[in-house]
């Protein structure tokens, strides 16, 4: 790819959620940030100056949701609104990680389906396109009526363990439930590896979760794979287990590093050697600790951003 991204229709800004992704994006790309200002007055409202002309151009926002998620959603809004009110001809949200995904149905009486209203509230603020990176439901794109592209994590992940050289026949890609085992087949599927589920249950209320391991761990190297690590239990709990049933080292990969509340504590204090996160969200200081590996999907957007800006196929970079 030449250093130079010669359409000068084609802009990426950054809010503040995830301003180095953004930057190396726009380094993949051959671009330049576009410059805008987000401000917040003393009462804690949001301002955002776009401080260069975007009329007629195609506009691509770099914005993951993660903590603190409603300002960051909020700022999400306010610079659409802003894009619209300038003429940008095109606005396409660039948002690895969707925050709110979680709350994608009605479990139970009376909830409300917020993944859904948050899509309303993008759509109505006036974004054109999103570009989502493991969306934590992929039903989720049908809470949008406009284009959405859904990147997958799973052949960045593939590839550094492929890097690692492990022995196929030593090697079993574990999911820690059972919602996560089409992710885990990805995975299993692109190093000729078996799969396993853990199956957890909890036989009354507060009384600790019993864990089966559904599949062969006993002597191999289990690698854990989860869209979302968030406190963590779910996962240290499912590397005991691993290790209780012979395994004889638990790694573990996620997409997207919530990492909230006890989360560095867990994964420090727990079986699991290595965890693999990408900078789908922006890890500060405090949580780079010594187990956890970052690897970039600024490539993978950069592609997906070309492609759709040129009207390529992108459903070559979902696998």
């Amino acid at each position: 790819m030449s250093n130079q991204y010669l359409d000068p229709s084609l802009k990426i800004f950054s809010l503040s959620s995830n301003r180095a992704l953004a930057q190396e994006i726009a380094n993949v790309i051959g671009l330049e940030l576009g410059k805008c200002s987000v401000n917040q007055f003393s009462d804690g409202e949001i301002q955002i100056n776009i401080e260069e002309s975007i009329r007629g151009c195609d506009v691509y926002v770099v914005q993951s949701t993660n903590e603190p998620v409603n300002h960051h959603l909020m700022e999400l809004l306010i610079m659409i609104d802003a894009l619209k009110r300038a003429s940008a001809k095109t606005i396409n949200l660039v948002m690895p990680y969707y925050g709110y995904a979680r709350q994608d149905r009605k479990a139970r009486a009376r909830e409300p389906i917020t993944a859904k209203l948050v899509a309303n509230l993008i759509e109505t603020a006036g974004a054109t396109r999103m570009i989502n990176l493991d969306l934590h439901a992929p039903q989720i794109q049908g809470f949008f009526d406009i284009p959405n592209d859904h990147l997958m994590g799973v052949p960045i992940l593939g590839d550094y363990y492929k890097e690692k050289n492990f022995n196929k026949e030593d090697i079993v890609i574990v999911s820690p439930d059972h919602g996560g085992v089409t992710r885990a087949r990805r995975l299993a599927d692109r190093l000729k590896a078996p799969i396993a589920i853990i199956d957890k249950r909890r036989p009354r209320p507060n009384v600790a979760e019993v864990m089966n391991i559904v599949g062969n761990v006993e002597g191999k190297i289990a690698i854990l794979i989860d869209d979302i690590i968030d406190t963590a239990g779910t996962i240290t709990l499912a590397a005991s287990a691993l290790k209780e049933n012979g395994a004889k080292e638990v790694y573990a990969c996620c997409t997207h590093p919530v990492l909230s509340g006890p989360a560095i504590e867990r994964i420090e204090n727990s079986e699991i050697k290595e965890l693999i996160v990408t900078n789908s969200i922006a890890l500060p200081e405090e949580k780079k600790i010594s187990k956890i590996k970052e690897l970039s999907v600024a490539a993978l957007l950069g592609e997906a951003i070309i492609r759709v800006h040129e009207n390529q196929s992108v459903s070559t970079l979902f696998d």
